[in-house]
């Protein structure tokens, strides 16, 4: 069965758990590569034959493409409803944040449990107390209500050469040890930096931070992703990403 023929099913017939395989998908691909159901299922913690399940039932509802030993992409449709329900999940986080006063640390796991229960209404309200902002705590940009995704136009601290400086716009971990670690050094986002030196094959990388310098592994650095103005834009980057 192709896309062409089938009809998306209505917002009312997605389920909680439809959403949450929509928005791994999306972010496992990053709505340019096929996602393996392995993929999908490891990210998910779920067996493969449940996931396989899944993926008939999306495909079959007209959200995803699925070819047999490529894998699975969301159709136009399916991209909509994973980018509002990641849009959802980023301003719970926000809120628990700026307005309960929990630890960025402490917030993935909360508003995985809490998102489910907010309504649109509820969600509109909040966006308008926090006075609509652009990205979740640790710096992902929050799609908009329409269902798109600011494109922010950064990169991995690990590609950018040494004495290139910038700041960082986002932290791609949700580890709380790792997060409360880059809280206490100063590495968050909209912090400005300074890559000073790379060491070969690996090696650790050090910033400088306001007056002070900063030595972190590559493994905490490939975190971190950065705009650095005297960089060219990273191909494909466009403002904004529709998912219509």
């Amino acid at each position: 069965m192709t896309r062409k023929q089938t009809i998306p099913l209505p917002d009312d017939q997605i389920s909680d758990a439809m959403r949450d395989y929509l928005a791994e998908i999306y972010r496992l691909g990053q709505d340019r590569m096929w996602v393996s159901t392995t993929a999908l299922a490891d990210r998910l913690n779920v067996s493969g034959p449940a996931t396989v399940r899944m993926v008939r039932r999306l495909h079959k509802g007209g959200l995803v493409d699925h070819l047999p030993y490529k894998g699975v992409r969301l159709t136009p449709p399916g991209k909509r409803v994973a980018l509002l329900h990641i849009r959802r999940h980023r301003l719970v986080e926000r809120f628990l944040v700026d307005v309960l006063k929990f630890g960025w640390e402490e917030v993935h796991f909360q508003a995985d449990a809490l998102h489910k229960g907010v309504t649109q209404e509820i969600e509109d309200r909040m966006d308008e107390l926090m006075g609509y902002p652009k990205t979740c705590p640790h710096g992902d940009p929050i799609p908009t209500r329409e269902g798109e995704m600011p494109d922010l136009g950064d990169v991995p601290l690990t590609v950018i050469p040494p004495g290139t400086a910038g700041k960082i716009t986002r932290v791609k971990t949700h580890e709380p040890e790792k997060l409360r670690y880059l809280a206490r050094i100063g590495l968050v986002p909209e912090t400005p930096f300074e890559l000073v030196s790379r060491e070969p094959f690996n090696g650790p990388l050090r910033l400088k931070v306001g007056r002070q310098e900063q030595i972190i592994g590559a493994e905490l650095a490939a975190a971190l992703w950065v705009h650095c103005p005297s960089l060219p834009l990273p191909a494909g980057s466009s403002g904004t990403t529709s998912a219509a």
